[in-house]
């Protein structure tokens, strides 16, 4: 496919407005909103922000049984909305507060607390699950408040004197005579747990670090989203999850340990504004913050790395299976057609997140496989199911009257297919199939919930870290818009190999006699 001039400059010019839309609210400092008030009941009827699955809203709701509650993946994402006042607050524990108090000074708690957060570490369902439960609870009572206080130090260390850049975690030291456990955190939130250019850090990182050490395990860490980390627990594929927060109804239902930390919960609004260092000055900082820093660059080519990996296996393994299971269908076998129909029907029914959670946390949920590999079976299932229906539609174009001239002619049925019929079919189904490979590749960002480190994924890990959007969203598109062109491109390179136009008399002859 020829790209004209007049779609490179449609192309540009799309891009700059995206540019000239983001750009203001992503670098320039917050400004102070006409106060909601000072109270938490003052925010009754208002906006207000909660992460996904933090259970914070439950705190508020007789001071603010009206309130509209919005729910975030990550906590950065709610500081975006309250700057651009599309929420009026947002409920966050002080510990996270604190950990952003220094990046963004325009935001201020009210003085009245949203109540305690008490977290609890959330064990498998699997057949670690007794013993796991003892020693988490066995250490965090050994080294509690009761005990020799080593978690209260880690929590002054991680929390009342957090500073990201001095920070660190200890690495290694595991002895592993106990196997290995699968550990589920949050891959991006400062002080809990964080990636720096030394690996994973953070609060919960060093728990279960020391608790590894402690008890003869060896940890692999799996950076999820925090919704994602109690259904992975509950199927068994993860042998622990970190900073589940306490409920009534989730101690009734699932296997937590002892609260391992607590603390207020803070409502935010925003406070007074400092006067902004200057566009350039921001846009530099913003720049170095996003890539340089801890070569945080590194971090986006590997995630580019793994959504190519994931859609170019996906593109070839499932351009095979669509092709193969046609060719079984086409003869009309009832059995095969009824099961390939089941499947169409079934996959093409259901969400991409909900397919690869599906296969992660139910169907594989018993084993090992790691979130890339499961990733790259449910986007080939995806693929495999579109490619079937692509050389229907092609094939539904051409009339019996060309396979019955293939067959005057002397050709074979394979050669009939390949020769014949196929480059005709093709030249009504490719512009679907380059469709479905940008199609893909998007959808491949939804690959995190599973604990994929792609590109989207990596962009949330980098603003988690230095809450800033702007390079990581506008560069993260980018990347999108490369793979896209690329992969385009190289199927435009095969369709024009196998244009019947394009085919020479002999090539299309090879292989047959003329009597």
């Amino acid at each position: 496919m020829k790209i004209t001039k007049e779609k490179r400059f449609a192309s540009f010019a799309f891009v700059l407005l995206m540019v000239a839309v983001m750009l203001p609210g992503m670098l320039s400092p917050a400004y102070a909103a006409e106060s909601a008030g000072t109270a938490i009941a003052d925010f009754n009827g208002k906006t207000i922000g909660v992460q996904t699955g933090c259970l914070y809203e439950t705190h508020i709701t007789d001071e603010c049984p009206d309130a509209e509650i919005q729910y975030f993946t990550m906590p950065q994402d709610m500081i975006l909305a309250l700057n651009s006042q599309k929420i009026d607050a947002y409920l966050v524990e002080e510990v996270g507060f604190y950990a952003t108090a220094a990046v963004h000074p325009e935001l201020a708690p009210l003085e009245e607390s949203a109540g305690l957060c008490e977290a609890a570490v959330i064990i498998g369902n699997n057949d670690k699950q007794d013993r796991l439960l003892r020693e988490v609870n066995e250490f965090i009572a050994k080294h509690g408040s009761e005990g020799d206080g080593m978690l209260d130090e880690m929590y002054d260390y991680w929390v009342k004197d957090f500073d990201a850049e001095t920070s660190r975690v200890e690495q290694g030291g595991f002895t592993g005579e106990n196997g290995e456990l699968v550990i589920a955190c949050e891959g991006g939130y400062e002080p809990f747990s964080y990636v720096n250019e030394e690996g994973d850090c953070g609060y919960d990182v060093d728990f279960v670090y020391r608790f590894c050490r402690e008890y003869g395990y060896t940890p692999n860490i799996q950076r999820v989203a925090f919704e994602s980390i109690a259904p992975g627990a509950e199927s068994g594929k993860f042998d622990l999850g970190l900073n589940i927060i306490l409920s009534d109804e989730r101690e009734s239902n699932v296997c937590l340990s002892d609260v391992y930390y607590n603390c207020e919960i803070f409502m935010v609004v925003l406070g007074e504004t400092e006067e902004s260092s200057g566009f350039l000055a921001a846009m530099k900082e913003n720049f170095e913050n996003t890539f340089i820093v801890e070569g945080r660059w590194k971090l986006f080519a590997s995630g580019a790395g793994i959504t190519l990996l994931i859609t170019v296996s996906s593109i070839i393994l499932g351009t095979a299976i669509g092709f193969g299971v046609f060719m079984l269908c086409r003869k009309g076998n009832r059995i095969i057609n009824g099961i390939t129909n089941g499947t169409l029907w079934l996959i093409h029914g259901m969400p991409t997140v909900l397919l690869l959670m599906i296969l992660y946390y139910i169907v594989f949920g018993w084993s090992r496989l790691n979130g890339t590999v499961v990733s790259i079976v449910g986007f080939t299932l995806i693929f495999a199911c579109a490619m079937y229906e692509m050389l229907s539609v092609g094939f539904g174009a051409i009339g019996n009257g060309q396979y019955e001239a293939a067959t005057a002619l002397g050709y074979n049925d394979n050669q009939s297919f390949f020769k014949i019929l196929l480059p005709q079919a093709a030249r009504h189904f490719m512009p679907l199939y380059k469709n479905e490979v940008v199609t893909l590749i998007k959808e491949t960002s939804v690959a995190g919930y599973i604990a994929v480190q792609e590109l989207t994924k990596i962009s949330d890990l980098v603003r988690a870290r230095t809450y800033q959007a702007f390079f990581a969203l506008i560069f993260t598109a980018i990347i999108y818009f490369l793979i896209s062109a690329i992969l385009t491109r190289i199927v435009g390179a095969v369709d024009n190999r196998i244009d019947p136009k394009k085919r020479s008399q002999e090539k299309i002859l090879e292989g047959i006699t003329v009597e």
